[in-house]
């Protein structure tokens, strides 16, 4: 298998079937092997129905129907999980990445990279949805360490080496695009074309941008940890100076600092104190949540392969 590109499917039904054949166009023109998986993350329009129509009709088309929601990166490890080809794409399913240029993709992987990343250079968002994504990748950044660029996106194509060590990792936070960087392969860049979404809006609202960023954050890097270590050091340091000020004062100057800095004082700690106590708990979660050891999907159907791993 020279090709397996991988899409997972949710809150955009009417592009199913429109990818599938232009993705069919282009791969035919790289080579003749090549499979297409598509991974229904419970879509709540009924995209398996299309899936399974097309499966019915393509033997080179996958369709995996998974139990339940579990979330876009979850659903793209399903589908990697049982993607064979030497070179493995992965896309989203709104037509806003064009599949004609995986064959960009695909000539710079020739040249010897282990993976490329398509870069939206014209990317049809709006001005505020930018700005906080590259906000987040400042942070991101800054607390991890590792650069990461932030028009790209998870339209990346790298080689089955990549793709089974991305499997390895069966942590149950988990981001493909940053993971991906992270590993440290040797990488590309191509800059391509974007349309506007076939249909709809995004299913990723401000609230769950936010606990994304928090997983990826938690997940990636225990700089949150040592920033809070930091803060208290520092107000402990404030502290201690403070109430040397305030007892020098009321001997020496005769005045008494009131309740009010004694209130203000105890709300800010205590605030800082919940804040920190916060930060340690969604690590300790994490901890929990990964210790349980449970598998990252559930299938309820495959089309035209047998399933692997959960």
């Amino acid at each position: 298998m020279e090709i397996s590109v991988v899409v997972p499917v949710y809150g955009c039904k009417a592009a199913v079937k429109e990818l599938y054949e232009r993705l069919t166009s282009t791969l035919s023109d790289i080579t003749k092997d090549y499979e297409i998986i598509f991974v229904n993350d419970a879509c709540p329009q009924g995209s398996w129905e299309v899936i399974d129509e097309i499966a019915r009709s393509d033997k080179r088309f996958v369709g995996i129907d998974l139990s339940r929601n579990f979330g876009q990166s979850k659903a793209i490890t399903a589908g990697l999980d049982n993607a064979d080809g030497d070179y493995v794409v992965v896309m989203d399913c709104d037509l806003q990445d064009k599949p004609e240029e995986i064959r960009k993709l695909y000539a710079k992987a020739k040249e010897g990279y282990d993976v490329v990343f398509a870069r939206r250079t014209d990317r049809k968002d709006s001005a505020f949805k930018k700005f906080i994504s590259r906000s987040f990748y400042r942070i991101y950044e800054k607390l991890s360490g590792f650069k990461y660029d932030p028009t790209t996106c998870n339209y990346i194509i790298c080689t089955q080496a990549v793709k089974k060590s991305f499997c390895r990792m069966r942590e149950f936070h988990r981001e493909y695009a940053t993971y991906v960087s992270w590993m440290g392969y040797k990488r590309a860049f191509v800059d391509v074309e974007t349309d506007p979404r076939k249909e709809g809006e995004s299913s990723y609202t401000l609230g769950r941008k936010l606990k994304l960023a928090e997983e990826i954050l938690t997940s990636q890097s225990a700089s949150l940890l040592r920033v809070a270590a930091y803060v208290g050091f520092f107000l402990t340091a404030i502290a201690f100076l403070l109430i040397i000020f305030l007892v020098i004062q009321y001997f020496v100057a005769d005045i008494d600092p009131g309740w009010t800095s004694v209130i203000a004082t105890v709300l800010l700690v205590g605030g800082l104190t919940i804040t920190f106590n916060g930060i340690a708990g969604i690590y300790i979660g994490n901890i929990f949540m990964q210790s349980k050891n449970r598998p990252l999907y559930f299938v309820r159907e495959i089309r035209n392969k047998e399933i692997r791993d959960e």
